[in-house]
């Protein structure tokens, strides 16, 4: 697990390699290099990716960082579902878990075989059926079932560090350790949801899921030799992983602080405050590549990302059909703001009006999301998740590709003094 002074601190030294390097070498990421606009207003569901036959080992680990931090934070939604006693979100959970799972197991057949991947989904779906029922027995104050619970998912932990000693032959070590910290998190994220400690349980689960993502390098460099393995270390490739991990964590934090203003007061500041940890975050790793000035402007304009997207939220909430209208505008003009920032920073590198499309696409999945979870249209709600996951991890490649050519960091190992990000709050 990373604390968020850890990631920050990891993004700066891979930053201050980085410098070393020829910032005019184009990279090659394995993360989509595209800031498409994404999904128009009659979103059609875009299929979670799968990587091809021929792989790279910088793919495979963008695409096993993707699905495993998505995995965390679907489990997240599954097990708080059994505890509200909303049976319709627990339907969809469980069938976006079904999908990212078989596209686990797809991806596992790839960076290994048939019959490893055969015997990881059961090894994952037993583990998703674990996690089921603690949160069950946890609804139900049942203090055995809870304990039972607890020892079966130990020993998936177990099973599962197994597995990969198997398929990597011994390349990925301790395993079961790292699974039982997952196991960890989610136990209690659920335990403090449980109880009505909101803050404990929204700030577990944003370790849950940058734990489960950084995992994604293991799995990958335990599928190719050690020379391919360490082309993983470098600082280009560090800085994409960090970077992706923080902006796909932004739309997650986002959607989980959108959904709790339907909770009140209590759940929704304790999701407002991890998405200001992310912003935070964002803001310290910009002012490592273009300094703090720079970094401050960021910090302000994603503020005002970030204070649109929940002054849409609390007009859904409140069925203000006028304060939606008007944070809509709001949104549109944020993301061009944004997008000339982003595209100065990287000397146009990436142009102002894809970079505007793109944003528009990020603002437009979240918008379309938190209107299908207000109308209880919980499948559609998680699908527009899954593709605005996706496609903030597709921006993210594309905007560190354009920084590897364009921008040296302007600051020493220590990084910026920028102060808090963007800040989340609830309008009134």
């Amino acid at each position: 697990m990373r604390s968020r002074t850890g990631l920050v601190g990891l993004v700066i030294v891979v930053l201050a390699a980085v410098a070393a390097c020829d910032s005019n070498t184009p990279s090659r990421s394995g993360a989509p290099a595209s800031t498409q606009a994404g999904h128009p207003a009659g979103h059609t569901a875009t299929p979670t990716t799968v990587v091809a036959a021929d792989a790279s080992p910088k793919e495979l680990r963008a695409q096993f960082e993707q699905l495993l931090g998505h995995h965390a934070l679907l489990a997240v939604r599954l097990m708080r579902s059994v505890v509200a006693r909303t049976p319709e979100l627990r339907q969809a959970a469980e069938a976006a878990l079904k999908e990212n799972t078989g596209a686990l197991t797809q991806l596992v057949t790839v960076a290994y075989d048939d019959a490893h991947s055969d015997r990881f989904e059961q090894l994952w779906q037993r583990t998703v059926l674990d996690l089921t029922a603690y949160a069950e027995a946890v609804d139900a104050g049942d203090a055995a079932a809870r304990q039972s619970a607890r020892a079966d998912l130990g020993a998936d932990a177990d099973a599962y560090g197994s597995w990969v000693a198997q398929a990597s032959d011994g390349r990925v070590g301790d395993a079961p350790s790292a699974m039982r910290t997952h196991v960890e998190y989610l136990t209690r994220q659920l335990d403090a949801y449980a109880a009505g400690d909101y803050a404990t349980a929204y700030r577990v689960e944003r370790q849950a899921y940058e734990q489960l993502f950084t995992a994604g390098v293991a799995l990958a460099k335990g599928s190719v030799a050690p020379k391919a393995a360490a082309t993983l270390d470098a600082p280009p490739e560090q800085l994409r992983s960090a970077f992706a991990m923080l902006l796909g964590e932004h739309m997650e934090l986002i959607i989980g602080a959108q959904r709790a203003t339907f909770a009140g007061a209590p759940e929704f500041e304790a999701a407002a405050a991890q998405v200001n940890a992310n912003s935070d975050a964002l803001t310290k790793g910009m002012g490592a590549i273009v300094g703090p000035q720079k970094a401050a402007e960021f910090q302000s304009a994603w503020a005002e990302h970030v204070e649109g997207l929940m002054a849409y939220s609390t007009a859904v909430a409140g069925n203000d059909e006028a304060a939606k209208a008007a944070a809509q505008e709001n949104l549109s003009g944020v993301a061009g703001r944004l997008a000339l920032y982003l595209s100065d920073i990287v000397r146009n590198e990436l142009p102002v009006e894809p970079l505007t499309q793109a944003l528009a696409a990020h603002d437009t999945h979240l918008v379309q999301g938190v209107d299908a979870y207000a109308a209880k249209r919980y499948s559609q709600a998680l699908q527009m998740e899954r593709d605005g996951y996706q496609q903030m991890l597709g921006v993210a490649g594309a905007l560190v590709g354009a920084i590897q050519k364009t921008v040296k960091p302007q600051l020493p190992v220590g990084g910026s003094q920028t102060g808090g990000g963007g800040t989340a709050h609830r309008r009134r």
